[in-house]
């Protein structure tokens, strides 16, 4: 079983972002050839609570959920809208409130939307170099969907495209091995440990 999770940050419903960011999901899963769960994430739903972290540093448990569903991850698929030639401000915020290391060496996706085809560089000057600084491993093949992209012969192309994003995201995804997440409230000391002279040591530095 492979996990994958999507973020969407289209903030209107529909929108050609989700549109965008569930064709490339649908082409990743037809590439990986095994079970795949698939959560789709759309941002504009946890957007005060984006905020909220922002400003106090801890997560509502909805977004936390998110936040965790994205660690455990094999791979993530993220789509922006593209507002003054870069990402939008919910998007890097989301991004901003993950954890430190979260997406090292985790293989990532990118999309993104914008009304006309002169956007599509915001692709390779904004949102690639940020996933490069989180240490991502992002895939060679970025998709840029514009408005006459969905319609006419210009589909074509963006169904190439996207198919060919899919099948380099699922390679990169296929032969990692899936994440483990460490539970931060798990105890590495047994009880018995802890009452022994054995645990005193560890106790100590609970102490501290």
């Amino acid at each position: 079983m492979k996990r994958l999770v999507v973020i969407s940050a289209g903030l209107s419903q529909p929108s050609s972002t989700r549109l965008l960011a569930d064709r490339l999901a649908a082409a990743t899963v037809r590439e990986l050839g095994v079970d795949t769960d698939v959560r789709v994430v759309e941002l504009r739903d946890h957007a005060h609570a984006i905020t909220d972290h922002l400003l106090t540093g801890f997560p509502a448990p909805a977004l936390k959920d998110v936040l965790d569903a994205v660690a455990a991850a094999d791979g993530v698929i993220a789509v922006s809208p593209i507002f003054n030639a870069s990402y939008s401000g919910l998007f890097k915020s989301f991004f901003d409130v993950l954890g430190d290391d979260v997406l090292a060496d985790k293989p990532v996706l990118l999309g993104a939307t914008g009304g006309t085809a002169r956007h599509s560089l915001a692709l390779e000057h904004a949102l690639r170099p940020m996933f490069t600084y989180l240490h991502a491993v992002v895939a060679p093949t970025s998709v840029f969907a514009a408005t006459e992209d969905w319609a006419g012969g210009g589909d074509a192309t963006l169904h190439r495209r996207i198919d060919r994003a899919g099948r380099e995201l699922a390679e990169l995804a296929g032969r990692r091995e899936s994440p483990v997440v460490a539970d931060p409230f798990a105890l590495t000391t047994s009880f018995d440990a802890l009452l022994s002279g054995q645990g005193r040591a560890v106790t100590d530095d609970l102490r501290r």
